[in-house]
């Protein structure tokens, strides 16, 4: 183009690129980080505390009044590991829901869960959570025995 004796030259487009490398880069190195300084416990290796509830407006754990009797028609389950040991017979815990149906069914709402060393806390978890669908919700926990 040529303007008043001047040549003008049309101007190049400069055209940018993101290299999204060092990004990726970055990430990968939090990553790295984040992984290394979490601290991840298995939930089988917690260890489950005994103690009373606690009323409204009190403590966790801090309870003046000795906890209420088990009456005497609870039922008792012993939980291990993957198994449910219940009037001496011993359930996998894929028996978990009938065992929660019967109980429910004989009027029976109070039930103590004993835990062996063994147990995990996925099976807790689960017996817990059978028992209070079915509406047991007077549960107990007991420690079986020392690791």
């Amino acid at each position: 183009m040529e303007h008043s004796g001047k040549v003008i030259l049309p101007r190049s487009q400069r055209r940018y690129r993101i290299s999204l490398t060092p990004l990726a880069d970055a990430m990968f190195q939090l990553l790295i980080f984040f992984m290394l300084s979490s601290n991840i416990t298995p939930y089988s290796l917690l260890t489950l505390r005994s103690g009373s509830a606690a009323q409204p407006g009190q403590e966790p754990g801090l309870s003046e009044s000795a906890p209420a009797p088990v009456g005497t028609g609870a039922a008792i389950w012993m939980i291990g590991k993957g198994e449910i040991v219940a009037s001496g017979v011993r359930f996998q815990m894929s028996s978990l829901s009938e065992l929660a149906d019967a109980l429910a069914g004989s009027g029976n709402a109070q039930v103590v869960l004993v835990l062996r060393p063994e147990a995990e806390v996925q099976d807790l978890s689960s017996v817990l959570e059978v028992l209070g669908a079915r509406g047991v919700t007077d549960i107990r926990l007991a420690n079986g025995g020392a690791r």
